[in-house]
């Protein structure tokens, strides 16, 4: 049904939605018993590791939760059935709308009454990892006798007609058509689908392929959701643990910056699957060793070698399917992770050379972290903690997305937020541009702030120098500082991108016609979609870091310093514990000492559990970030064709000082992908940067 109280039973584990209960059949901690009989092999390859948890593995888990409890991830037994009581009306409404339709389309009210009509549920609420106040994602499933057009118009005025239903608004010029309302103080997004059935019973299994045929694109696009999510549900050995590490991995992902599909980033059905492939490779860890296993794995996965839970099915209706072999197109994407439902798609499209860089980054990170976790050296807390990003670079650009009404405000930024991955994609195409880093996070500008902006001839030319210490410096001339307001528009919000610059002398780079180009597109999309009303605007500006208090509160850069302070501090630990290691191993060697065997052990298990997690990815050894070769079509080979090699831990290259953010060492070559969109240019005053 559309809740998730019925209890699920899969591989001897019975799992509900008390999310902080886990109900084995075991021990309650993912090991098993009846060890006779070989476990079935879930994923595209065998386990990495069978081992069952041992007592530590046990209290770190319970130490994960407890640590989780303050970032509102679980939500009460009463929040929960408020959940099921609306998914109830919804579902109670959606048959009494098939029913009225179709008996207006003359069919006897007999015959009507048995139509049916279901509401699904998928994304997080149907993996059992929402966390309070989250979004549900619904899909409506009508048959065949009900139009599109009657769900974008009957239905969709039934809703706003229910007094629970407010901000109630329908979306049916997006690429996957979506009604969104806030029924009884839950965000809705409701999608549709027409089947070609007569009826649509309430036991109905959407995971039949034979559903799909004669199903418009449209139609097909929307039940991949619920398709998708009932798969990875399946491939997972243990849903309680997949669960908690979810949660985990989700928060984590989130608070570092690098959860949002439209920017480029991995949205929830990407983390998911790769959660999903983690408990696949260590089917009987505990979630605190799934997460420390998921940055083993991913930290070191040979991209653009694909992530993938099964192996493809052999279904032929004539849909389009994610296939570098058939596509020439799917031969460039950066780091394809495919769903596991036909047809197979690739979740991360929207991945450019910068969001890949540093979702890697952060990959690298959160191997350190969990690694002086798992060792007793930090809590759990400092996997959650959000690193700074305004004391990363010192240059940005800020887009500034105005208008007048707070409805007009809702829609223009959604649809600039769709398109800033194109304005990422015209700024790795500059040469001298190594790094284009957008905080998925949207800021709204309070009014009575000033931007104090260097004014050159009138034409809003913006440069800057750094010299041989990092300082910046203004090279503005004999101009004159004005002051003027950022905005005057009652409503203004702000999306901020860091840059990196290849480190050349006496650097000059032109960003006009990437700025310009991004912003005309926009403007133009919103004009062709009858969207673009009067007041909206959209406005790209340069500033530099000591700029940022004219965009920014001060308290919150003040908590963004005391970040990096932190994060500095924790790297610094971080090294002088190895820098000691070292040192111990080496007089210990030189001493004769038996503990040189067992420090050794441990480094050569450290190696095979690398040398397994590669063999997985593909067989060889991973770069810690992209390099030039991978602009090349890549090959895409089994998984075990290739001999697996050992992997050296460079986990510890981010630097939270300065312009760095760790990426630095990245070759920022600056090509673009084929899936980036360019916008047409015209002529604006120039915006300049200008660094050495």
């Amino acid at each position: 049904m559309w809740n998730l109280d019925r209890q699920q039973q899969q591989n001897g584990v019975i799992t509900s939605t008390n999310t902080g209960t886990q109900q084995n059949t075991n021990n309650g901690n993912g090991s098993r018993s009846g060890s006779q009989n070989p476990p079935k092999q879930l994923g595209m390859t065998s386990a990495i590791s069978l081992a069952g948890p041992r007592p530590e593995d046990v209290q770190k888990t319970d130490e994960l939760r407890k640590a989780l409890e303050p970032y509102k991830v679980f939500e009460t037994e009463e929040e929960l059935n408020h959940r099921m009581e609306i998914l109830a009306k919804l579902n109670t409404l959606v048959k009494q709308w098939v029913k009225d339709v179709s008996i207006a389309k003359n069919m006897p009210e007999a015959a009507a009454s048995k139509l049916g009509g279901k509401i699904y549920t998928f994304g997080s609420y149907r993996l059992g990892v929402h966390h309070k106040g989250a979004d549900i994602d619904a899909l409506c499933v009508a048959p065949r006798n009900i139009e599109r057009s009657d769900y974008f118009t009957s239905f969709f005025d039934l809703m706003k007609k229910q007094p629970e239903v407010t901000e109630c608004r329908a979306v049916e010029e997006a690429f996957v058509p979506v009604i969104k309302m806030n029924f009884d103080g839950i965000e809705i997004d409701l999608l549709f689908a027409r089947l070609s059935l007569k009826e649509i019973p309430d036991d109905f299994d959407l995971r039949d392929d034979n559903l799909l045929k004669n199903l418009d694109p449209r139609s097909v696009r929307s039940l991949n959701g619920c398709r998708v999510t009932d798969e990875i549900l399946s491939l997972v050995p243990n849903i309680e643990n997949f669960r908690l590490a979810l949660r985990s991995i989700k928060l984590w992902a989130k608070k570092h910056g690098i959860y949002s599909n439209s920017l480029g980033y991995f949205g929830g059905v990407t983390w998911a699957m790769l959660v999903a492939r983690t408990c696949q490779l260590y089917p009987n860890a505990t979630a605190a060793t799934l997460v420390h296993k998921f940055f083993l794995v991913f930290s070191r996965w040979k991209w653009p070698h694909p992530v993938l839970l099964k192996h493809p099915d052999n279904v032929n209706l004539r849909f389009p399917v994610w296939d570098p072999r058939v596509n020439a197109s799917d031969r460039y994407h950066l780091m394809p992770i495919i769903t596991p439902a036909y047809p197979q798609q690739n979740s991360t499209f929207n991945v450019s050379e910068s969001t890949k860089k540093v979702i890697l980054m952060e990959f690298n990170r959160g191997m350190t972290t969990t690694d002086e976790i798992m060792l007793g050296r930090a809590s759990w807390d400092r996997l959650f903690e959000a690193p700074s990003f305004f004391y990363r670079y010192r240059h940005f650009i800020v887009l500034l997305v105005n208008s007048q009404t707070a409805d007009d405000h809702l829609e223009w930024c959604g649809l600039v937020e769709s398109k800033i991955r194109l304005l990422i994609g015209n700024l790795e195409r500059n040469q001298h541009i190594s790094l284009a880093h957008v905080n998925p996070k949207c800021f709204e500008h309070k009014k009575g702030n000033t931007n104090n902006t260097n004014n050159n001839n009138n034409n809003n030319n913006t440069s800057c120098s750094q010299n041989s210490s990092g300082n910046e410096e203004d090279k503005t001339g004999g101009s004159q500082q004005t002051t003027s307001t950022v905005t005057s528009s009652p409503f203004c919000s702000m999306w901020f991108i860091g840059l990196e610059f290849e480190r050349t002398e006496n650097l000059n780079v032109d960003l006009t016609e990437s700025i310009q180009n991004f912003t005309e597109h926009v403007i133009q999309h919103g004009v062709n979609i009858k969207m673009l009303k009067e007041g909206m605007s959209i406005e790209a500006r340069h500033v530099k870091r000591k700029q940022l208090s004219q965009y920014l509160d001060a308290d919150f850069l003040k908590k963004e310093r005391k970040s990096m302070e932190s994060h500095n501090n924790f790297n610094n630990q971080i090294m002088a514990n190895r820098k000691r290691l070292s040192t111990e191993m080496q007089k210990d060697g030189s001493n004769g000492s038996t503990n040189t065997n067992v420090k050794r052990s441990r480094v050569s298990e450290s190696n095979e559990e690398n040398s397994n997690a590669s063999s997985d990815a593909g067989g060889a050894t991973t770069p810690t970030t992209p390099t030039s070769t991978q602009q090349t079509p890549p090959t895409f080979s089994n998984a075990n064709s290739k001999q697996a090699t050992p992997v050296e831990d460079h986990s510890d290259n981010s630097n939270s000082g300065g312009g760095g953010a760790g990426a630095g060492n990245a070759n920022g070559n600056g090509n673009s992908t084929p899936n980036s969109n360019t916008a047409t240019a015209s002529a604006q005053p120039a915006t300049e940067v200008a660094c050495s």
